[in-house]
């Protein structure tokens, strides 16, 4: 599975080959094995979101529901 923007993508590298430089809030990271984790890592930068924007649970709703 790739990564879906450059952050994810530089956090799995980190988990791969230095987990202990790993963020305390990215600990969970640890509990993939060593081939996701090169899955995500390997995902090409080019075209990549620095970051993934999130949608705030107003935008999830159906308008029609509104």
């Amino acid at each position: 599975m790739p990564a879906v923007s450059r952050n994810q993508r530089i956090a799995m590298a980190i988990a791969e080959h230095h987990p202990e430089k790993l963020n305390s809030a990215n600990k969970g990271m640890l509990q993939m094995s060593h081939s996701q984790l090169h899955d995500f890592a390997a995902t090409p930068q080019k075209g990549l979101p620095k970051s993934k924007v999130q949608k705030k649970l107003g935008e999830l709703k159906d308008p029609i529901y509104k």
